[in-house]
């Protein structure tokens, strides 16, 4: 995290992150869970979020001795149905996105645990990560993030709202403005924001 750190020198607010060494994030064992439980992030409440993922553990993961579950393989998920998936996983409009996605990682169409070593430049990996179905520009900058790009801010309505209560007196404002503000950080500027967001769970 050295490079992160020294970008974080002459920002005063920010030098905390350095003292502490924040800026790790929790990724789950594969591509393939991060990408489907960021998915189950989108135009929606974390509750809902919670739910999908629950659900999905509960009726498609391979159980342990202990009973506990294991997220779901692609192969487990690419037996069910869209109609599986809209009123067993109450997956909304993503039912059709899993179906499909499931479809393409279980026969190796798709590659996803590829994205974490890939040398293509960010700009072009966000393109590759937006065809899949369900990934726009949030999920896709999210999904970046922890595969170690950080370019950019995946900003959603939990991201805007702490940015518009610290740094614009809780005044909603345009998104080019939470660009522009953390735009010195170049390459780092999405891990900067994310810091400095959830400043308050280090204290």
């Amino acid at each position: 995290m050295s490079e992160f750190y020294r970008t974080l020198e002459s920002d005063e607010r920010l030098s905390w992150i350095a003292k502490v060494n924040a800026g790790r994030l929790l990724r789950s064992p594969t591509v393939w869970e991060d990408l489907v439980k960021t998915i189950c992030t989108t135009n929606c409440s974390w509750a809902l979020t919670r739910k999908m993922v629950e659900n999905l553990v509960e009726s498609l993961g391979e159980s342990a001795s202990d009973g506990r579950r294991a997220f779901p393989t692609a192969e487990a998920m690419a037996s069910n149905t869209e109609d599986f998936y809209r009123n067993e996983i109450r997956a909304g409009y993503r039912s059709p996105y899993f179906t499909e996605l499931a479809e393409s990682v279980a026969s190796r169409k798709l590659d996803v645990e590829q994205w974490l070593g890939s040398d293509l430049p960010t700009p072009i990996l966000k393109k590759e990560l937006k065809k899949v179905k369900g990934v726009g520009d949030y999920a896709a900058e999210n999904l970046l993030k922890l595969i170690g790009r950080f370019d950019g801010l995946a900003l959603d309505s939990w991201l805007r709202g702490q940015f518009y209560k610290t740094h614009n007196g809780g005044r909603k404002c345009k998104d080019k403005k939470i660009e522009n503000f953390y735009g010195k950080f170049g390459d780092w500027k999405g891990l900067a924001i994310w810091c400095d967001m959830t400043e308050s769970w280090f204290k």
